[in-house]
This record gives structure tokens, C-alpha cells and sequence, in this order.
């Protein structure tokens, strides 16, 4: 099993702003939300990310409006997620 970042204070925060989103609250979305944290951590083709998260697609798919919220379309560095 991976390590995973997301305390349970964090996620209780993240859950509202998800929901905002239009992400709504999947069973495993917890589990996902790591695999996005894992894969930006770890630099990882979406391809070789662990089962543990999910398939890599619906992750992908999870991490997309995301992307497009302007809060979160860039890192601090500027580069694309």
C-alpha cells in the first residue's frame, strides 16, 4: 500500500470544496483524491499508478475539474498537473 498524505482534519475540509466542484462524494473518492496527490508527488505515468487508487482513468477523469477550477490550473511552479 502506498503512503497516502490526506489526514482525516484535511479531508473533512476537502470534502465541501469537492462537492463545489461538482465531484460528488463516491465511496472511494478519498482513495482517489490520494492517487492524484500520489501521482503529482511521485511524478508517475498516469498509466503506472497503483491499484491501490483506482484505475488510472477514472482518477484522471476525478482530477479534470479540478484542473479547470482557477484556483488549482497551475502549481506554484507554474508547470501543468
Amino acid at each position: 500500500m502506498p503512503r497516502t498524505l490526506l489526514k482525516d482534519e484535511h479531508w473533512t475540509k476537502l470534502l465541501p470544496i469537492l462537492r463545489d466542484l461538482g465531484i460528488y462524494s463516491k465511496p472511494n473518492l478519498r482513495r482517489i483524491l490520494e492517487g492524484i496527490l500520489y501521482r503529482i508527488r511521485t511524478g508517475i505515468p498516469w498509466r503506472d499508478l497503483p491499484e491501490y487508487f483506482g484505475k488510472y482513468h477514472t482518477v484522471y477523469t476525478v482530477l479534470r475539474p479540478i484542473i479547470f477550477w482557477n484556483g488549482f490550473s497551475r502549481n506554484n511552479s507554474g508547470s501543468r498537473l
